[in-house]
């Protein structure tokens, strides 16, 4: 008996080593696009089992990486190896065939669909028919033994962001995935959500079922879930380690090409005694006319940043539009320095209101005018850039746009050239050299400020917000990033279903309930 025991164990040794993920290489990869080096000799091993994080800036290679080892993009040279054998990878199905998926920053799955029918429809087999009963088992089988229990009945429209996101994960596991490449995996969640998707993956990979290759911005979950990390700057390899052996500074000075200590912003503001903001139980409709905002209330004082927390869709974004005058309030008033405020052009000139929205290209700037025209928006019907209230002096406000370009940093070509031209950090620059140049701001409107930008230009716009703050401007900060919140604000909201549902100081506030009330309990 002790012998037929002794060759079972041998046996499922052996299995648990032949199951292990595939060992994937990338070697002295190389990518142009015309002129552009996108990709310059760059290297990386995921090897089987392990957790890997790909780490950089905005442009600095990461997409154009995975997306050659995908087979979206051909290399001008390198190689993928398998398993230490070259492979030729021309399209996702090839790069699936050798067991590598790829989970999108945005979700791919059919709103109208059922889990279950997204499964299937996730598959590349080519059969025209379905046997649905057989399926189905297979379905509940295979949900039965997956990280994530996502109800196969429901359709996707009725899902939370979080499960949304468990969902592409499982399309990849039921692809049989073995090498899982994810693209921001947790931008849409709530903390709590974002520590159980990646703690269950983590199991996974333990487990040596999966190896995992994560493109991520954020410090905190490198540091907590994985085990190496690559790191690319300026479409060059940067730097590789064990996160062990790797400190919060190690990480920014590869990354940033220079010794950047992590820092904690200077948050002494001055006392926040002066209601400028006052939101008086505020209604507004979504597009489809339910409703988006319900009966909310807010003061925000001069010399301080209130921070609005919740998951994307709960009522913020609505509310944003209507205090920028976007969108209409069903019910409520605002009050700005005690005056009813309806956010018209010559409200936010008399109350010195500005605002950094979310999207800047979209909903700040005019893509095909020029950096010098954009920048000018607010003041191109005043003096010394019009004459006469309406005649305007281009010179006057080609100068002006240089000295904005110089001091905020902008990199263009010309302040001739289209905003639409530029980078997406340096088109929040562009909006953020408009709204916090003028020699008086009394109330700072920013939604999402960072979101998609890279750590360079996080940094300095949470620097300028900062100082915005410490000169006396009233402040509100909406984002859907929780760490952002807890290092720049001085008290914080959580919205939720279009209410708010958790106010505190950030010195007092509860991680675990903030998470909670975004998550809706």
């Amino acid at each position: 008996m002790t012998g037929l025991t002794d060759s079972v164990i041998q046996n499922q040794q052996s299995i648990n080593q032949v199951s292990l993920p595939p060992d994937l290489e990338v070697v002295n990869m190389t990518k142009r696009f015309g002129a552009m080096m996108a990709l310059d000799n760059v290297s990386l091993h995921l090897k089987p089992g392990t957790f890997h994080a790909l780490l950089g800036e905005n442009g600095a290679g990461k997409s154009t990486l995975v997306k050659c080892v995908m087979g979206f993009y051909t290399p001008d040279k390198g190689d993928v190896l398998i398993d230490k054998r070259s492979r030729n990878i021309s399209s996702p199905r090839d790069a699936h065939k050798y067991g590598i998926g790829m989970v999108y920053q945005h979700f791919t799955s059919v709103p109208a669909m059922t889990v279950a029918e997204n499964l299937v429809l996730s598959r590349y087999d080519n059969r025209n028919l379905i046997n649905w009963k057989a399926e189905y088992a297979h379905l509940k089988a295979f949900m039965q033994g997956a990280p994530f229990q996502v109800d196969l009945d429901t359709p996707v429209m009725q899902l939370a962001a979080g499960q949304k996101q468990k969902l592409e994960i499982l399309k990849q596991l039921y692809l049989q995935s073995r090498i899982l490449i994810l693209d921001e995996p947790t931008s849409v969640l709530t903390p709590q959500e974002a520590d159980e998707v990646l703690g269950l993956l983590r199991n996974e990979v333990q487990a040596g079922n999966l190896s995992v290759l994560m493109i991520s911005h954020k410090f905190r979950e490198v540091m907590a879930f994985v085990d190496e990390v690559t790191i690319l700057r300026k479409g060059k390899f940067a730097g590789h380690g064990l996160v062990k052996d790797l400190s919060l500074s190690d990480l920014a000075t590869m990354m940033l090409g220079e010794r950047r200590e992590t820092q904690q912003l200077d948050k002494t503001a001055l006392v926040a005694t002066t209601p400028v903001l006052e939101i008086k139980n505020i209604h507004a409709n979504k597009d489809n006319g339910l409703t988006a905002v319900n009966g909310v209330n807010l003061t925000v004082h001069s010399g301080e940043i209130v921070g609005i927390a919740g998951v994307s869709g709960n009522g913020q974004r609505e509310l944003v539009e209507v205090l920028a005058g976007q969108r209409p309030a069903t019910q409520g008033q605002i009050f700005v320095n005690g005056e009813i405020y309806t956010a018209t052009r010559a409200e936010m000139f008399r109350h010195c209101v500005f605002a950094l929205p979310e999207e800047p290209l979209r909903n700040a700037c005019v893509p095909h005018m020029s950096v010098a025209e954009n920048l000018a928006l607010r003041t191109f019907d005043r003096p010394p850039q019009a004459s006469c209230g309406w005649l305007l002096v281009l010179k006057a406000m080609r100068e002006a746009a240089k000295d904005l370009v110089s001091n905020f940093s902008i990199k263009t070509s010309s302040v001739d050239a289209p905003v639409g031209n530029l980078s997406g950090g340096n088109v929040q620059r562009t909006v953020l050299a408009r709204e916090l140049s003028s020699d008086r701001i009394n109330l700072l409107i920013a939604a999402n400020p960072c979101y998609g930008l890279d750590f360079g230009a996080v940094e300095y716009i949470h620097t300028q917000i900062v100082a915005a703050r410490n000169r006396g401007v009233a402040v509100l900060l909406v984002s859907e990033d929780l760490n952002e919140l807890l290092a720049l604000a001085d008290r914080i909201v959580v919205i939720s279903e279009g209410k708010f549902v958790y106010e505190s100081a950030i010195a007092d506030a509860d991680i675990t309930t903030i998470g909670q009330c975004m998550a809706g309990h």
